[in-house]
């Protein structure tokens, strides 16, 4: 949790300026001109398209960090991820162009493919029936670093355009040494012979099995995950500009914003999923989730003063914190344990594929079809995912049953 927060904390240092540094360099440089030439050359189709080669390189790279992660450990893979979050601070703090700012995020989504790893470390922690509540305090302690890592990023500007970026790095350097003395190796099968261990099937093979068997119950767990997100994910590329239009809300106050979602995001995680998951179980809570992201995406553009704008935030950090966390820990209970890494990797590379579509969407809908569009079009798709959770009580039933047996 601890090494989770420091990284969150950089990475939010930097991410909410990346449109207000992109904004610099439209209508120069080589990348501009060829998505001139595409017809998306706008202001939100370039923010888009930076915020999506994170999710593009961590879509590549996550499954093959979860496998790594299930052969060789969880700790290695978090180390050597921490590492390219450095180059990448380092990279954006003396971009002089969209391409540097373009190889910054290539290179940090590279690293950010262990998202699955850590998923996989908290599971390998703890009991089936308290992992949905074990990732939602994973997910508070990374909310504290959206909460606190825009406000830090915002203060920085103020020394100069590369300080936020060098304070970024100086704080993960220090969050590798804390993780080399404290993180202990969570994976049992970890520095095993390779004749004693279970053997893991190649990534490609655990993605094909998502596509080819969509009906399978971590199929469809995938699915919701990304499709959720994806609709998340378009919201947040957008979210700056559209705050900036019609509130006039601009970098230097922009850290508030993220302030205020990310402290609902640590209170709701840390206080009131627990609860609510020991009321209602995941596959009843995480429909709950979605309703009220559907309907937080729907109410922000209908806002026209900050009282509603408020409001309708509010119902973000709610459903995401009562949907991810525990599609997350359903997932963890329907895959073999030897392959969670894995299978938390294959997760995310779905939702790294969401993340690449929806900002895209989000950007070319913003520019071209009404700033409105993205976030209706985002809860028209979150409201879907309802179909692929029906009777999902029933696989975890069964699934548990034939755990049981093949233990006794």
């Amino acid at each position: 949790m601890v090494t989770a927060f420091m990284d969150m904390v950089g990475l939010l240092m930097v991410l909410p300026l990346l449109p207000y540094y992109a904004i610099r360099f439209v209508g120069e440089g080589p990348l501009w001109r060829a998505m001139n030439a595409l017809g998306m050359g706008g202001e939100g189709a370039v923010i888009a398209v930076l915020v999506s080669s994170f999710a593009v390189a961590q879509l590549v790279s996550a499954p093959v960090w979860g496998r790594v992660s299930d052969k060789f450990g969880r700790r290695p893979a978090l180390l050597i991820g921490l590492t390219a979050s450095v180059i990448a601070y380092i990279v954006f703090a003396f971009a002089n162009s969209l391409e540097l700012l373009f190889l910054s995020r290539l290179v940090q989504g590279a690293g950010g493919g262990t998202v699955g790893v850590i998923q996989a470390y908290v599971a390998d922690a703890t009991a089936p029936k308290d992992r949905s509540k074990a990732l939602g305090w994973l997910s508070a302690a990374t909310n504290a670093g959206v909460a606190l890592g825009p406000v830090i990023g915002s203060a920085a500007t103020h020394l100069g355009t590369a300080a936020p970026g060098l304070l970024a790095a100086a704080l993960t350097l220090v969050n590798m040494g804390f993780a080399w003395k404290y993180l202990t190796e969570s994976n049992e099968h970890a520095g095993v012979a390779k004749k004693d261990r279970p053997v893991v099937r190649r990534s490609r093979t655990a993605l094909l099995r998502v596509t080819t068997h969509p009906g399978e119950p971590a199929s469809r767990l995938i699915f919701i995950y990304a499709i959720g997100m994806g609709a998340f994910q378009g919201m947040t590329a957008i979210l700056a500009l559209f705050l900036y239009d019609r509130f006039g809300i601009d970098e230097k106050s922009i850290g508030w914003v993220f302030l205020y979602i990310g402290v609902l995001s640590v209170v709701t995680r840390a206080l009131l999923l627990g609860p609510a998951v020991d009321r209602y179980r995941e596959p009843k809570l995480s429909r709950y989730g979605i309703v009220l992201l559907a309907l937080g995406l729907s109410a922000i553009p209908l806002a026209f003063n900050y009282v509603a704008l408020a409001l309708a935030i509010l119902l973000i950090p709610l459903g995401t914190a009562f949907t991810f966390p525990c599609v997350t820990g359903m997932l963890s209970q329907v895959i073999p344990n030897h392959e969670r890494g894995l299978y938390m990797g294959v997760q995310q590379t779905f939702g790294g594929i969401a993340r690449v579509i929806g900002p895209i969407w989000a950007g070319f809908a913003y520019d071209y079809l009404g700033k409105g569009v993205p976030f209706y079009t985002g809860a028209a798709l979150a409201l879907f995912t309802l179909t692929l959770s029906a009777g999902m009580e029933a696989h975890l039933t069964a699934h548990h049953a034939a755990q049981k047996a093949a233990a006794t």
